[in-house]
């Protein structure tokens, strides 16, 4: 048998407000409230919700035999929560099939990994806690900020306790081997490595509604023959949930092609179904070795999406530069606004990469240019440098006054 295994990455960044220098010291909100819920209803609207009724119907027609996952990140929650509870509603019916895996994840979509394993691991741990609260899951499969991997991650979350990792089935680091395969990370005992199909997953991802694209129009039957002549255990198809009726508009015929796919694969008696957890159960066929870290994002499947740039790279230090004075500060409100400055969205809008891939670093994109963004954080990250000094310097009166009662 050789399984499908169908995982959409669901998330959504608390957009900053275009922060000016003289808004700086007077603490104003950081994040966009009317952007934000505008994007979380129109996305809701267009995506999350027809596309969850979708997978629940896919579901019950199919009896069972129908699976998804998803990646929900913290931020995409609590945006559901406060702008479109409908959708979270949603995802619950769906965990209530038994049919649906919900993946582990940072709670605020950052590259705390490379930073700071602390913050890494307080977040993934949120992150589940969170995810069990909503949907009654305790995540057993990981997957770092956009698909970001290295055989270091595989070991590290591995100690974190789970069965299985994600990461993007890039040519240059599998070489000769296939994607269609479950392996282990190099160093790893045994945590697997589940590896996308980014071929197959972006036909549907990025070419589907693309008529200058040789296989145009991508019908089920094509897409299903083509998966049903791949040899291997798994085939993994990986994409941003938002590729269902934002990224792909219902024109393109985008639902009516994923209605009528799982029947035309079904079609095929070698073919079925899989959650990661269940595909992480069969066994591996080699450690792997990912010395560097990728990632599934542009043509590089690097990280220079987010540290591409000298903007990139002083922001996300500067940042983390940090984390030991917010946590001291015990201000729950400061460390939940840092944090939320952590969404690897952020460093992304100050990308310069405006190649073949430019207009999907554009999209959602509330700023003009990167340069604007870069300013708008920084004059961000000053204003909470001087909340951090306010309150060191509340913190220090407090104490000197305690000291007097006490020689009192």
């Amino acid at each position: 048998m050789t399984s499908i295994c169908l995982y959409f990455q669901v998330h959504q960044p608390f957009r900053m407000r275009n922060y000016h220098v003289f808004e700086v010291g007077k603490h104003k909100p950081y994040f966009d409230e009317e952007k934000n819920k505008e994007v979380a209803k129109k996305v809701a609207r267009k995506c999350y919700l027809p596309a969850n009724k979708l997978m629940l119907d896919l579901i019950r027609r199919a009896n069972g035999r129908f699976k998804v996952s998803y990646s929900i990140s913290g931020v995409a929650l609590e945006q559901f929560e406060k702008y479109a509870p409908e959708v979270i509603e949603s995802f619950k019916e769906l965990a209530r099939t038994g049919c649906v895996e919900f993946l582990g994840e940072t709670y605020y979509h950052s590259l705390s990994f490379l930073y700071s394993k602390k913050e890494f691991e307080e977040q993934v741990r949120m992150h589940d806690k969170k995810i069990k609260s909503l949907f009654g899951q305790s995540p057993r499969v990981f997957r770092n900020t956009e698909l970001i991997y290295s055989n270091e991650v595989g070991k590290y979350v591995e100690k974190l306790g789970y069965k299985a990792v994600l990461a993007e089935g890039w040519d240059k680091i599998l070489e000769w081997r296939s994607p269609n395969y479950v392996y282990t990370p190099l160093g790893a005992k045994k945590i697997k490595l589940l590896l996308k199909n980014y071929k197959l997953s972006d036909d549907i991802a990025f070419r589907f509604s693309n008529k200058s694209w040789a296989e145009w129009p991508l019908t089920t039957e094509k897409f299903a023959a083509w998966v049903s002549s791949i040899q291997g255990q798994t085939i993994n198809l990986f994409m941003d949930y938002e590729t269902i009726g934002e990224h792909q508009w219902e024109g393109t015929g985008i639902f009516k092609f994923l209605e009528q796919l799982p029947f035309e694969l079904m079609r095929h008696s070698h073919i079925e179904f899989r959650t990661p957890s269940e595909v992480a159960k069969m066994d591996s066929v080699a450690h792997l070795d990912i010395p560097y870290m990728i990632s599934w994002a542009d043509l590089e499947r690097d990280l220079s999406a987010w540290l591409g740039n000298k903007m990139q790279e002083s922001a996300i230090q500067e940042i983390y530069k940090l984390e030991t004075a917010i946590k001291k500060s015990k201000d729950k409100k400061l460390l939940d606004d840092w944090r939320k400055l952590q969404t690897s969205d952020h460093f992304y809008y100050m990308c310069v990469k405006y190649f073949s891939d430019g207009d999907v670093h554009k999209y959602f994109n509330p700023y003009d240019t990167p340069y604007e963004s870069y300013i708008a954080f920084m004059n961000i990250l000053n204003d909470l440098v001087l909340r951090i000094k306010k309150g060191e310097r509340k913190g220090l009166f407090a104490r000197l006054l305690e000291k007097l009662e006490a020689q009192q």
